[in-house]
């Protein structure tokens, strides 16, 4: 099954109406997210704790890594850069984290909040290769900014 992304949105627009505790913001958009499309194997929040330090928030899937510097990985790439991380090989891309052996691609993108700081990165990996479109990325970027831009 394909995600909806206009259903998802409403969806997440009616559920975190009103809220704006960021834990429980990303513990419902993760759940959402990973149940509306079998493309997402590990769907999940790394959480900006410290500069340059990412640490596992709520998430759905196997277990993930505790904790990602901005220095390694497609998480850390997201969060350094800002910009969004669409990898269709995972074994490509330099300093890949194997936080799960069965990740083939995988889509990350920064989640900022109203006031315009980094606080987490969103990170969904597939175990199917070349999993994420452009179109995926801009629909959850869209997403994204719709539920934090309130936190």
């Amino acid at each position: 099954m394909a995600v909806d992304y206009n259903t998802l949105s409403k969806t997440l627009a009616s559920l975190t109406e009103g809220e704006d505790d960021t834990v429980a913001l990303m513990a419902t958009v993760a759940c959402e997210l990973h149940h509306s499309d079998d493309r997402f194997d590990w769907t999940g929040f790394y959480r900006v704790v410290a500069p340059d330090l990412l640490k596992i928030g709520p998430y759905q899937g196997g277990h993930g890594c505790l904790q990602i510097p901005f220095s390694r990985g497609v998480c850390g790439a997201a969060a350094r850069s800002g910009e969004a991380q669409l990898v269709a090989d995972v074994d490509a891309f330099p300093g890949h984290i194997a936080c799960a052996s069965s990740t083939r691609s995988e889509l990350v993108l920064p989640v900022w909040n109203a006031a315009g700081q980094l606080i987490a990165v969103l990170d969904i990996d597939s175990d199917q290769a070349n999993a994420f479109t452009l179109d995926d990325q801009q629909q959850l970027a869209a997403i994204l900014q719709q539920v934090f831009a309130r936190a």
